[in-house]
């Protein structure tokens, strides 16, 4: 029986990762085929089907890699950081990376979602997982007195998902967008919106 290299076989999955990724940018979910995708990879369909069972199993490994993603984000706020400013330094990365092709992808995911079960059924689980990462840092926020104590912060974590999920459709609007001015705006959105009342 051969033995496989768990080293070498991450690095396989990641190369069909990214040109998964590269492949749904250009053709769409729907588009993008296992067939383009073995073509981007350079790699045969039974090759691919030895690391993923289908393109949804791509489509949710990607999934899990941006909630990993967002999870480190969150962890790197240690005991006693501001988490206000952690999630406005969130946004303006969001902005500075719009070019990303996870932002490309989740316009892209959330359409697909509205026709296609399993690709709700993976955004429905996400998001879940998100929400409940999201709404614990708020109430860190809200116990450190950094956050409104009067927001719900499930419900909060819900209209950021949504208000992030929304700004790369900022520069899809208006490709010759002020990224500079645009990050101070919401900067200031965010800001009023989450931070205590004053006194």
């Amino acid at each position: 029986m051969r033995t496989v290299d768990p080293i070498k076989h991450e690095e396989k999955r990641r190369e069909i990762l990214d040109a998964a990724g590269r492949c749904f940018v250009r053709k769409g979910f729907q588009g993008a085929t296992i067939a383009s995708i073995c073509a981007e990879a350079k790699i045969s369909p039974g090759h691919l089907y030895h690391y993923f069972a289908s393109k949804e199993a791509i489509i949710q490994e990607m999934v899990k890699a941006r909630l990993n993603a967002t999870a480190r984000f969150f962890g790197k706020a240690v005991d006693g950081a501001d988490v206000l400013a952690t999630i406005l330094a969130g946004v303006e990365a969001s902005m500075t990376d719009a070019k990303n092709i996870g932002q490309e992808m989740r316009i892209d995911m959330l359409a697909e979602a509205g026709r296609n079960p399993d690709m709700a059924k993976i955004i429905e689980e996400n998001s879940s997982a998100l929400r409940a990462q999201i709404s614990d840092f708020l109430r860190k926020g809200q116990a450190r007195g950094q956050i409104d104590p009067e927001l719900d912060p499930m419900v909060t974590a819900g209209v950021l998902l949504s208000m992030s999920d929304g700004l790369k459709t900022l520069s899809l609007r208006n490709p010759t967008l002020d990224v500079a001015k645009n990050i101070q705006v919401l900067k200031i959105l965010f800001a009023r919106f989450l931070a205590p009342p004053k006194s």
